[in-house]
């Protein structure tokens, strides 16, 4: 059997830089859209794009012919320029530096999906911080 078969499943956490709560609810959906629209145009898989307003899930079925760091690099400059270039805000919208991506079994993309999804209520309950802190000691990621 000649071929390729991958199944790889990614979820992507981007940060509003210095924290900042910058995505309205009243414009979340159309950038929620256009990074779907970025990840597509790369040949890549979007379950579902949702957030809040100082940060966004994505949650990808990557092909092992893009490198990661790559697509988030493309995801973060052109959704920034596509928030600029519409004007929504006020200051330049800047996404942090970094970001975090962790892999997930065909088994639990249901739930990371429900996750994501479910974003608003669940920040209602936890901080950014105290969700990227969970996740970090989740995946056993040393971290400061």
């Amino acid at each position: 059997m000649a071929g390729t078969y991958t199944q790889i499943y990614i979820q992507v956490i981007l940060v509003v830089k210095q924290r900042k709560k910058l995505i309205d609810k009243s414009w979340r959906e159309e950038l929620n859209k256009y990074i779907s629209g970025i990840i597509t145009g790369k040949n890549q898989k979007p379950f579902i794009v949702n957030g809040v307003s100082d940060h966004i899930h994505c949650l990808i079925g990557i092909k092992p012919t893009i490198v990661i760091s790559d697509l988030v690099r493309d995801i973060k400059n052109n959704s920034a320029k596509f928030i600029n270039e519409q004007g929504y805000i006020k200051e330049r919208f800047q996404w942090q530096a970094g970001y975090s991506a962790f892999s997930y079994s065909k088994s639990s993309i249901n739930f990371v999906y429900k996750y994501i999804l479910n974003q608003e209520a669940h920040h209602e309950k936890k901080t950014l911080e105290k969700e990227y802190t969970d996740l970090l000691k989740e995946f056993d990621i040393d971290y400061d």
